[in-house]
């Protein structure tokens, strides 16, 4: 079955072959498909101006395509391509440039925070946050003093490297010792911006 019969335009994800940095997002309808096929370069439709557009036909930064994928369910592709000069209108590489700041800052310690408290209710055999919970507040608070000296340790030495593991290290252990005592991050968040002046 063709695909473009079931949605007439399908998002195309544009992807540097090289690199495997992700450029651009656009749509194919079944000319632009067989456009870009032919020519070897990628062509989409322009919902705005509704009308047929090769990248690149007025700033001269074409994309080569190199293979073209169809997801499973054939109403999304991949394109594979090697890109001459900046991809997104505004001169940058990739058009996917403006970060979500919200998740900058929290994604991982979300993340860590969910994985700390799923282990203290559903213990994993193996898991060193499992083993944390077993042996107690006592065994947490050892380990943040042993990180505590570690960091002192490693900011004495020139290696940035490593005072950033033992960074982590600590952060780590104080996670766990704050889920084992209700603190929330969202109580320390409030109490850091109470201090801000």
């Amino acid at each position: 079955m063709n695909p473009f019969e079931k949605n007439e335009l399908i998002p195309c994800i544009v992807q540097d072959a090289n690199t495997k940095e992700v450029l651009m997002m656009a749509y194919m309808n079944q000319t632009s498909f067989d456009l870009t096929q032919e020519s070897g370069y990628a062509t989409f439709y322009s919902r705005s101006r509704q009308s047929i557009w090769k990248k690149g036909e007025t700033s001269g930064n074409t994309l080569k395509v190199i293979s073209m994928l169809w997801d499973c369910d054939q109403d999304t592709l991949l394109c594979l391509a090697q890109p001459s000069g900046p991809t997104c209108h505004t001169g940058k590489i990739s058009c996917f440039d403006d970060e979500v700041k919200e998740f900058k800052s929290t994604s991982v310690w979300t993340h860590l925070f969910d994985t700390i408290k799923d282990r203290q209710a559903n213990p994993k055999e193996g898991a060193y946050t499992t083993y944390l919970f077993t042996k107690g507040l006592d065994k947490m608070l050892k380990k943040v003093g042993e990180e505590t000296a570690e960091i002192i340790i490693a900011s004495k030495n020139e290696s940035k490297e490593e005072l950033v593991g033992e960074i982590a290290d600590l952060a780590y252990h104080l996670a766990v010792v704050m889920v084992e005592k209700g603190v929330s991050l969202q109580d320390i968040e409030e109490k850091l911006a109470s201090r801000i002046r």
